[in-house]
């Protein structure tokens, strides 16, 4: 069985069930999905849990105080619920050793088993550098989070967890003291804390498989002989990455992966119009 985390409020929703159909066509196991939430009426829990368990899976609701990161800063599109995947070692089963956290604005297009499965070789993380955009941006994100030996910045969107380490490890005081001391500096809040403070813990895995940001497939192609063409991308990318503001479920949306986001929610449309 594989087990991932979620963490997100109720506008999140629609693209999660998106996501979660993508996971099921193109894996053979089962999955456990773990909600952390604070802001989503109980109608709509159940109706996800309806949603997984018609297809053979399960979702598990686990409500977090909103108190618990209420002084950490939220801009932009981001919201509070980007925190709880720092704190999710507390509210996960003890049992549980490892998991798989996925931000909503993600669509899998290949088995996840090369990731899941892979050895943590004594980390507690496993995630991609988004390496197109951090290669400038790396001396300054080193300077700014005091972490000059780190290998990189991390994306936190994908990341394989090590929960029986960070039972022993991580200290929510530590997250709050970071915070508290950097608040000012933080640009991509939760990403600053695992990569100010978790920066030699962290074991990297290729984006382009992993990871795939989807606006970099459209920077690339103003480029003669891009590496990456769609062929590339659907026989070795595991997970398209939808970053930043745009979405490919808002109407304005211009990327040419959002190809593989429609594919999956006309999909689940159709299934939900047979229902």
């Amino acid at each position: 069985m594989f087990h991932v985390l979620v963490t997100l409020d109720a506008n999140y929703i629609p693209p999660l069930k998106v996501l979660m159909n993508s996971l099921f066509r193109n894996n053979t196991k089962s999955f456990s999905f773990y909600l952390l939430y604070s802001r989503i009426p109980e109608m709509e829990i159940e109706s996800l849990q309806h949603f997984a368990g018609q297809q053979g899976h399960q979702l598990i609701p686990i409500y977090v105080d909103p108190q618990l990161f209420a002084d950490a800063p939220v801009f932009r599109h981001y919201t509070s619920e980007m925190y709880y995947r720092l704190a999710a070692h507390q509210f996960l089963p003890q049992e549980l050793d490892r998991v798989l956290y996925l931000d909503p604005d993600i669509v899998a297009i290949n088995p996840i088993d090369d990731l899941y499965d892979m050895d943590f070789e004594g980390n507690m993380f496993i995630a991609a550098e988004h390496t197109h955009s951090t290669k400038v941006a790396n001396l300054f994100n080193k300077l700014r989070l005091k972490t000059p030996n780190a290998k990189g910045y991390f994306n936190t969107g994908v990341m394989l967890m090590n929960l029986s380490l960070m039972r022993k490890e991580v200290r929510l005081e530590d997250i709050y003291q970071f915070i508290r001391e950097n608040r000012f500096k933080l640009v991509l809040p939760d990403q600053d804390v695992l990569n100010g403070l978790y920066w030699d813990k962290i074991k990297p895995v290729d984006c382009y498989r992993y990871n795939y940001d989807a606006r970099y497939y459209d920077m690339i192609q103003l480029f003669p002989n891009p590496k990456h063409d769609l062929h590339w991308i659907r026989e070795n990318t595991v997970f398209i990455h939808y970053c930043g503001k745009d979405k490919p479920w808002k109407e304005n949306y211009k990327g040419e992966l959002g190809l593989f986001y429609k594919q999956y929610s006309d999909i689940l449309e159709l299934e939900e119009e047979k229902a």
